[in-house]
């Protein structure tokens, strides 16, 4: 996953280099966890997507498949996040290794399911990520992560 996130940015990079662009993109040496800010944008970041995803209508199914309340689940995708960016790996070190599409298998996730969480999750990088290149290498990157989680027609 971090391969992709790393492929990805440094496309983006390039193709802002040559368009003037001074973004600043990840790199082994600054991650897109310290870029979005740490623990206090990873932590943003989460709890946005809920937020989203608790008050807008259009994602209520998605809302509708997660226990509540949801204090809990935003901290374990806060984890997730933390690690997934290049931060502390909290959810492995809890959980251990994060096997997404084998922990979700249990619910049924289709191309709306999907379509509502990228729906959630691209509001809220649009609130919580500044970098316009590190909130669409992450856009594109999570967009392929969701779709990777669909497990039924």
């Amino acid at each position: 996953m971090k391969q992709l996130i790393k492929r990805i940015f440094n496309q983006d990079a390039s193709d802002n280099q040559s368009s003037g662009t001074t973004h600043q993109a990840p790199t082994p040496e600054k991650t897109p966890y310290e870029i979005i800010g740490g623990e206090s944008g990873t932590r943003a970041l989460a709890n946005r997507f809920y937020d989203i995803m608790e008050s807008d209508p259009y994602a209520k199914p998605l809302y509708d498949m997660h226990p509540l309340p949801l204090d809990r689940i935003r901290q374990v995708f806060f984890e997730f996040l933390s690690g997934w960016l290049g931060g502390p790996d909290l959810f492995a070190e809890q959980y251990g290794h994060p096997r997404l599409r084998m922990r979700h298998m249990p619910f049924t996730i289709n191309k709306d399911l999907r379509d509502q969480w990228m729906y959630c999750m691209n509001k809220a990088l649009d609130l919580e990520v500044d970098n316009p290149l590190l909130r669409e290498g992450l856009r594109k990157s999570l967009a392929q992560l969701a779709t990777h989680m669909i497990n039924h027609d």
